[in-house]
């Protein structure tokens, strides 16, 4: 009888362990997917490979996404690819530290578009994300903006959190200054963009010959909407050291967090402040 009863007490124990790792695996929400793209025509940064891996560890450590590491743009199609390749279909979401004008042809671009603007999936642009596709017009739409030069290189940027509720912001203080190099955006709207964070005029040099915006609105890192996709974008990230700085791994978390859906932040965009 007490065998009898030692095999019903373990069964009954065998069952209610995997039923309540059902039960677990059914609360856990899956892992997002995450395409990284370092690639540049023309200038190379020497932080790309830094800040790729960062972002590769970002999703292990916070066990929200995994991610897949591209020096090239084969996987930016909708098209069944050869062997084992990922494409767009396999995404939720896309990195570029790019630079130049790379490798799309027209039906890439078409479905690169549409994975961010149709099907509402997200996108992060560091640094260079810029100064890349320049003559596709339809890509600087969806960014927000183009470069147009670095005036002062790399400096003591005085940057200015300008919304410390959107997520990854408020580790920041309110104004602080950053070793990097700080571009300067043409074709940038404040109408269709909700800007984070700004350089602070009153401690520029104006005077510089390759500042060329009139109203000294210098922005560093905004969010936006492109369709029903989100973006975001920040020009910091040029200097390798900032990788290991906590307030820019949060930053960026915090960025693929929102692009993934994962958080909500308001991006209704904003005049500059008086």
């Amino acid at each position: 009888m007490r065998s009898v009863l030692r095999v019903a007490s373990v069964t009954c124990a065998f069952v209610c362990l995997v039923a309540g790792t059902s039960v677990l695996a059914q609360g856990q929400a899956p892992r997002k997917r995450l395409l990284v793209i370092g690639e540049e025509k023309g200038y190379r940064h020497e932080a790309v490979t830094h800040a790729m891996v960062t972002i590769a560890r970002l999703g292990r450590e916070t066990g929200l996404w995994d991610t897949v590491i591209r020096t090239d743009t084969e996987a930016l199609t909708k098209k069944k690819l050869e062997y084992n390749a990922k494409n767009l279909n396999d995404f939720d979401a896309v990195v570029f530290y790019t630079g130049g004008n790379l490798e799309m042809d027209a039906s890439q671009q078409a479905d690169f578009l549409s994975f961010v603007h149709d099907e509402g999936k997200g996108f992060v642009g560091i640094h260079s994300a810029t100064i890349t596709f320049t003559k596709w017009p339809a890509y600087g739409e969806l960014i927000g903006g183009y470069f147009d030069e670095h005036p002062w290189n790399t400096f003591d940027a005085p940057v200015i959190v300008e919304d410390p509720a959107f997520p990854g912001m408020k580790q920041w203080p309110p104004s602080f200054t950053i070793k990097d190099e700080i571009y300067q955006l043409k074709d940038f709207s404040r109408t269709t963009t909700r800007v984070l964070m700004r350089l602070d005029p009153s401690k520029l040099d104006l005077a510089n010959p390759r500042v060329h915006r009139t109203d000294a609105d210098f922005a560093v890192t905004w969010a936006r909407m492109y369709g029903q996709g989100r973006v975001f974008y920040s020009t910091l990230g040029h200097v390798e050291a900032n990788w290991d700085r906590p307030e820019m791994q949060t930053m960026i978390a915090e960025a693929i967090k929102w692009a993934l859906k994962l958080v909500d932040a308001d991006v209704t965009p904003r005049a500059a402040p008086r």
